[in-house]
């Protein structure tokens, strides 16, 4: 959400690598030295650049970097090179940031037609994604596999209505009914991180 803090974690202690250099959307933003003489971290690293003035953190033990006061413009892709004398390693964060307004919306639909819950990011087979209607879990993706719930989960409200988009988790509800008015949570989460 935005203003949010998120921290991107690299796995890995600084002593034991050379260097470690940050990129957003292939433009480096942070980079942290082996012996820490050189840690800059977006102007110090590229001049002309404050995307990010003053909310970017390098933690010196990890070379994990945290963005603080999150904007949607913060949203893309963030990947992290670690270089040491033996190894090269690259991975790869989809940062999606919303505003509170965008989270929280209300979507309005006539009796019949359909209407898709967007997750906002493309879904990656590590993401767990669940779907909640009036705290009931109707839909979730585990990787490659994904259940939609079955009639007596669902109190036959949604039965044979619901689809998932499993490029981004979407959640599809089709021929909309009064009934299908309420709370729908969804939450995305993996080894690292949960959202709600």
């Amino acid at each position: 959400m935005e203003g949010d803090s998120v921290t991107l974690n690299t796995g890995v202690q600084t002593n034991q690598q050379d260097r470690i250099k940050w990129y957003y959307n292939d433009t480096r933003i942070a980079q942290i030295n082996r012996d820490q003489s050189k840690i800059c971290t977006d102007v110090q690293c590229n001049n002309d650049t404050e995307r990010f003035r003053d909310r970017l953190k390098l933690d010196h033990q990890t070379g994990s970097l945290t963005i603080t006061d999150t904007r949607n413009t913060d949203s893309g892709v963030y990947k992290l090179k670690i270089i040491s004398s033996s190894t090269y390693s690259d991975k790869i964060f989809s940062v999606s940031v919303t505003d509170v307004s965008a989270a929280e919306r209300e979507v309005k639909r006539k009796e019949g037609e359909s209407v898709t819950l967007y997750t906002g990011v493309i879904k990656n087979t590590n993401y767990f994604i669940m779907w909640d209607f009036n705290n009931t879990l109707i839909a979730e993706i585990n990787g490659d596999q994904s259940k939609i719930c079955t009639d007596v989960q669902c109190d036959e409200r949604l039965r044979d209505r619901l689809k998932l988009d499993h490029q981004t988790g979407s959640l599809i509800i089709m021929n909309t009914r009064n009934t299908d008015s309420g709370e729908y949570k969804l939450q995305i989460s993996n080894r690292r991180f949960s959202i709600i």
